[in-house]
C-alpha cells in the first residue's frame, strides 16, 4: 500500500476515534473526575506507553531539537487539552464544534508562515468546502444546544484550536528526522510535567476502588485509543502530507459524532453517562458529508501537486 494511502488511513481511523469519543469523554466529566485530573490521566497513560514503545526502537534526539519538542508539548499536548475541556465545560458543545471549524484555516495560515507550505487555490477551495459541510452539520443538530455558552469558554476553544493547529504545523519538521513515537513519548514527557499542577487535585478528589467496570473500559478508550493512537497516527502521517491535510480531517468529526450518537441509540449502546435518543438523519445530512468529503479530496489533491 503506498504510503500516502496508509497516512490517509490513519487520519480517517484518528477522526473515526475522535467521533466515538464525544459521548464517552462527556460521561466522564465532572462526575467521575475533573476535566484537569482527566487530563493528567490521559497524559500519565499515553506517556507510559510511548516509552514502553520506545524501548523497541530508541532513537538519540539532538539538542537542537529540543526547543521544538518542548514548544510540541506546550502546544499539542499541555495548552491544547487544558483549554478544550475547561471551554467544554463552559460553553456549549454546539460552540465549541463550531470553532474547531477554525482550526484547518489556522493550519493553513501558521503553515504558510511558519514553514512555507504554498496556500494553493485547490486548499483553499476544499477548506472552504469542508467548513461549510461542518458548519451546516453542526447547526442542523443544534436544536437549542448553544443554551449556557459564554464568551470564556468560547475563548478558551478558540486559544485550543489555535494551539492544535501551530502544533501540527510545529511538528512536521521533527517527523523528518524522528520517528512518531519519539518524538511523542519526549512531548508528553514534558506535557506531563506542564499538566501535573493543574491536575493532581482532580486525580487525588477521585474514589478509584468505586468505579465501576464500565467506567474503567471508558477510561482506557480516551487513555488507549484517543490519546495514544490517535496522536501517533495523526504525528505519523505528518511524514507524508503536509498539515494542512491533517487539519482538514477535523471537518470529519461532527459528522463521524452525529454517526456514532446514531449507532448508540439504535444498538442500544449506552456509554458513560446514558444513551441520547437517536439523532434525525435527512438528505441535507448526505449534502454536509458530501461538502466535507469533497474538501478533503480537494485538499489533498492540491497537497500532492506541491
Amino acid at each position: 500500500m503506498p504510503p500516502r494511502t496508509r497516512a490517509h488511513l490513519a487520519l480517517f481511523a484518528v477522526n473515526l476515534i475522535y467521533g466515538a469519543n464525544y459521548a464517552v469523554a462527556k460521561g466522564l466529566m465532572p462526575g467521575v473526575i475533573g476535566p484537569s485530573g482527566f487530563i493528567l490521566v490521559r497524559v500519565l497513560g499515553a506517556v507510559a506507553l510511548f516509552w514502553l514503545l520506545r524501548l523497541l526502537r530508541p532513537e538519540r534526539v539532538a539538542w537542537s531539537d529540543a526547543p521544538r519538542l518542548v514548544l510540541c508539548a506546550v502546544f499539542g499536548v499541555a495548552l491544547n487539552q487544558l483549554c478544550f475541556f475547561h471551554g467544554l465545560m463552559r460553553t456549549s458543545p454546539l460552540h465549541a464544534s463550531l470553532i474547531m471549524v477554525a482550526a484547518p484555516i489556522l493550519v493553513l495560515v501558521f503553515a504558510a508562515v511558519l514553514i512555507g507550505e504554498r496556500v494553493t487555490w485547490g486548499k483553499a477551495v476544499g477548506i472552504a468546502l469542508g467548513a461549510t459541510g461542518a458548519t451546516v452539520l453542526l447547526v442542523l443538530g443544534a436544536g437549542g444546544a448553544d443554551v449556557g455558552a459564554t464568551l470564556v469558554g468560547d475563548g478558551f476553544i478558540l486559544v485550543n484550536a489555535a494551539s492544535f493547529a501551530l502544533y501540527l504545523v510545529l511538528v512536521k519538521p521533527l517527523m523528518r528526522t524522528y520517528t512518531a513515537v519519539t518524538v511523542m513519548a519526549w512531548s508528553f514527557a514534558i506535557g506531563t510535567v506542564l499538566v501535573l499542577p493543574f491536575g493532581v487535585g482532580d486525580v487525588a478528589a477521585v474514589h478509584w476502588t468505586t468505579l465501576s467496570a464500565g467506567i474503567w473500559w471508558a477510561i482506557a478508550f480516551v487513555v488507549v485509543g484517543v490519546t495514544f493512537v490517535a496522536y501517533l497516527l495523526n504525528t505519523w502521517a505528518l511524514r507524508v502530507v503536509d498539515p494542512g491535510v491533517v487539519g482538514t480531517y477535523i471537518y470529519l468529526q461532527p459528522l463521524m459524532a452525529v454517526a456514532f450518537a446514531w449507532v448508540y441509540a439504535v444498538g442500544g449502546i449506552a456509554p458513560v453517562g446514558g444513551a441520547a435518543p437517536p439523532p434525525e438523519i435527512r438528505p441535507v445530512h448526505g449534502l454536509c458529508a458530501a461538502l466535507i468529503f469533497l474538501g478533503v479530496h480537494l485538499v489533498n489533491r492540491a497537497d500532492r501537486r506541491t
